[in-house]
């Protein structure tokens, strides 16, 4: 199927989808994997940080999402619970594996256990063309990945996968200040990371 990218496009096929699948039509189930596998997909990447992990959580979400569409109730778009599932699912395959990053720093922490900047860098300046570049993009992966759980997430949804601060909310079952807030500290985090890598590009920039 084609898949179709206005937004009252998709909540008209997801609410027909729902209909469907809670009737069992079985390719009811394969269409909506095909419309939200992609999401799906690239939210479970880039928490899980693997293709393997990645591939299962997409799996795991579907399996769950068929299994309980009986309790699904319509007050959230098909799309935002999907999301909400893989969430789940993908944190609990975290908390079973050490974490990824190990800070070699003792960080400063405010009362919730979020780690405050020491030092930011601002490289709001630089060309665009500083960030395309494949190194550009390497650090800023890894930056991201290396944000705490939380923050990661929030920082994925809204500023990668484009959705909104109510949807956010939803998905990760939060309220839009909490989301607000984190998203604040995700990108203090981030600009804080890539202080040192920009810097440098900064002075070579003006011939420093």
């Amino acid at each position: 199927m084609q898949k179709p990218t206005d937004k009252t496009t998709i909540a008209t096929l997801d609410r027909e989808l729902v209909t469907r699948i809670k009737q069992g039509d079985r390719s009811a189930c394969a269409e909506c994997v095909a419309l939200h596998s992609d999401g799906i997909y690239r939210l479970a990447y880039r928490l899980m940080g693997n293709e393997s992990d990645a591939e299962d959580v997409v799996q795991e979400t579907f399996l769950s999402a068929f299994k309980a569409i009986d309790r699904f109730d319509g007050r959230s778009s098909l799309g935002t619970w999907l999301f909400r599932i893989a969430y789940n699912a993908a944190m609990m395959r975290l908390r079973r594996k050490q974490p990824l990053f190990v800070s070699v720093d003792q960080p400063l922490q405010t009362a919730d256990g979020d780690e405050i900047p020491r030092q930011l860098m601002d490289w709001c300046c630089l060309p665009e063309t500083e960030f395309a570049t494949g190194e550009a993009r390497a650090e800023i992966r890894a930056a991201v990945s290396a944000l705490p759980e939380r923050l990661k997430a929030v920082f994925i949804l809204r500023e990668l996968e484009g959705h909104s601060t109510a949807e956010t909310a939803e998905i990760l079952e939060i309220s839009p200040e909490a989301v607000k807030t984190r998203l604040h500290r995700a990108r203090l985090r981030l600009r804080e990371r890539l202080s040192d890598y920009f810097s440098e590009r900064v002075k070579a920039r003006n011939g420093a």
